[in-house]
């Protein structure tokens, strides 16, 4: 199974949007931008709403039935590991594999020694076409490299290795994700962890570094977006030169797991993408749960009223539901409006402070980043939250769609690339 070069994940938390998110990757084929949909879901999301990973695949394969779907498209098992990745192997064919946790791990001393034995040819000025200045590696820093990601690597291939004994090898999209940890991780060091994942015999076709800056959950890039275009060059510089020098997979691409709508930084992407004529993988519609938001307080009446609810309640919850993201979102709590406050507030002032958009006196993106991460008080609500969703479907989709296709597939595939 080979992935196609542009890809774009897409999560769906409560698994009603399958459809109006598909509609958006038709409208671009439509204009001749060929993107596959992987819709995704991670197992900690599963355990929040109470679904099970089979569900993700019932909702993609009834989308791709109804609008007659005849490209590729995927089901990933997102931010797997050993303990979590059985109830996932049947229904997925795309597994994110999430190694962050086992970084920093000391790796057993002859496993390192022949690590680092085996690449200490490199040693020296590494010149790597599409990086203007050579690499300048060391056994030294091709050893503290290692000591910091061989056992992630190793890990990796534990977890690849136990898929494939189960679907076969060949059957399915293995992506290594590296992203969730503290540290960014420079070009060179992404090259030894190619290095470690050949040594692995890991047929990965997509890997997900962290980049530098802050990738917030559903709000957009910070950072300097020069820099982030730099190394987005470089890294894909690396990647084309590791897939010849170590017999990695042609398809190898990298993996931007962008916590959703970095706006800013989809020209950068866009301008290496036509540079280098590199494939990409980008997860960016996370977001999908904050359109049905979105759409239940502008059509108002019940709508609105559901989503000031959740909101209040999501003031109420707000360290418990804020610790598990901690890392990832920046919330101003005194830029949150009180539940009094948004008690008088019109469909379109609600909808205006949540959706992105920057150019809207009303946006508030720390109002957005709560109600981000509060999706498990909507499943908490259950058939009303449900029964909301189908009432107000045709009002959702259009949301829906209308941000996959205009605000992040034209962005980033579109004309200009």
């Amino acid at each position: 199974m080979e992935l196609p070069k542009y890809t774009m994940g897409i999560g769906d938390r409560f698994g009603r949007q399958g459809k109006a998110q598909l509609a958006a990757f038709v409208k671009a084929a439509e204009m001749g931008l060929a993107v596959a949909p992987v819709w995704n879901k991670s197992n900690r999301e599963h355990l929040l709403v109470h679904t099970a990973p089979p569900s993700v695949r019932t909702e993609a394969d009834a989308a791709v039935a109804a609008l007659g779907w005849r490209k590729p498209y995927f089901v990933d098992a997102d931010h797997i590991g050993l303990k979590t990745v059985d109830g996932f192997i049947q229904c997925s064919d795309f597994f994110t594999i999430d190694v962050a946790d086992f970084i920093g791990q000391a790796p057993d001393d002859a496993a390192l020694e022949k690590f680092v034995a085996a690449q200490a040819r490199r040693a020296g000025a590494l010149h790597v076409p599409g990086i203007p200045e050579p690499l300048e590696v060391t056994t030294g820093y091709i050893e503290r490299t290692a000591r910091k990601y061989l056992v992630a690597v190793q890990e990796a291939g534990k977890v690849y290795r136990h898929i494939a004994a189960a679907k076969g090898a060949g059957a399915f999209i293995t992506e290594i994700s590296m992203d969730e940890t503290d540290q960014p991780q420079r070009p060179l060091d992404l090259l030894i962890i190619l290095a470690a994942i050949a040594q692995e015999k890991i047929p990965v076709q997509t890997i997900a570094p962290k980049f530098t800056g802050r990738f917030n959950k559903g709000v957009d890039y910070v950072g300097d977006v020069a820099g982030f275009e730099k190394e987005l060059s470089d890294d894909v510089a690396v990647l084309a030169w590791a897939v010849k020098e170590f017999g990695l997979p042609a398809t190898l691409k990298l993996s931007v797991h962008s916590g959703s709508d970095k706006f800013s930084i989809y020209p950068a992407i866009r301008r290496v993408l036509k540079k280098t004529g590199a494939g990409l993988h980008i997860k960016t519609a996370g977001t999908t749960w904050l359109e049905e938001i979105i759409g239940l307080a502008a059509a108002g009446g019940a709508g609105l009223q559901i989503a000031k609810e959740l909101y209040g309640q999501a003031l109420e919850r707000f360290d418990a539901l804020v610790a598990p993201y901690a890392s990832v979102i920046d919330i101003d709590k005194s830029r949150l409006p009180s539940a009094a406050a948004i008690a008088a507030w019109s469909p379109a002032a609600f909808a205006g402070a949540v959706r992105h958009d920057q150019r809207c006196a009303a946006y508030n993106p720390h109002m957005r980043q709560l109600l981000h991460v509060g999706y498990k008080l909507a499943a908490e609500m259950g058939v009303r939250y449900q029964n909301a969703l189908e009432e107000f479907a045709p009002i959702i989709a259009q949301h829906v769609t209308e941000n996959i296709f205009d605000r992040h597939l034209k962005l980033i595939f579109g004309p200009g690339a």
